[in-house]
């Protein structure tokens, strides 16, 4: 075991804390351009504003899932469930940072920006669930 064994349990509520600042502040968005919600502002400026909180989960999350990781690599290495869930984070990172900023912009037709507001809490909805999947395979 590694010799960051003991400090799973911290690195884990870090990473749940990270992914919730992450996916929440996402999911205000994608609400948003769908109609539900803070609807004073526009999608580009909650966006925008939510920027800063949606950077520190990244980060946090960046920082504390190899931490786990190496707290019991050879187990998680060969986890299929990590794996889908590696495979959709990084799907949905790249559409969050290409896509879904194209989508806030005022001159994107409602449809197009519905299209990635629900593509994008699919994808976050499949990288939650390769996560919870981790513990049980």
């Amino acid at each position: 075991r590694s010799t960051l064994f003991p400090y799973t349990t911290l690195f884990r509520s870090l990473h749940f804390i990270g992914f919730a600042l992450l996916v929440g502040t996402i999911a205000i968005v994608d609400m948003q351009l769908l109609g539900f919600g803070m609807l004073r502002q526009t999608p580009a400026k909650l966006a925008a504003d939510l920027a800063p909180w949606t950077a520190l989960g990244i980060a946090i999350m960046l920082t504390t899932g190899p931490l786990m990781f190496s707290a019991d690599a050879p187990n998680y290495y060969f986890n299929p469930a990590l794996r889908f869930k590696m495979v959709f984070l990084v799907l949905a990172l790249l559409f969050h940072f290409t896509l879904h900023r194209r989508a806030v912009r005022p001159d994107v037709s409602p449809i197009a920006a519905k299209l990635a507001a629900v593509t994008s809490l699919l994808l976050w909805t499949m990288v939650m669930a390769g996560g919870r999947m981790i513990a049980f395979i």
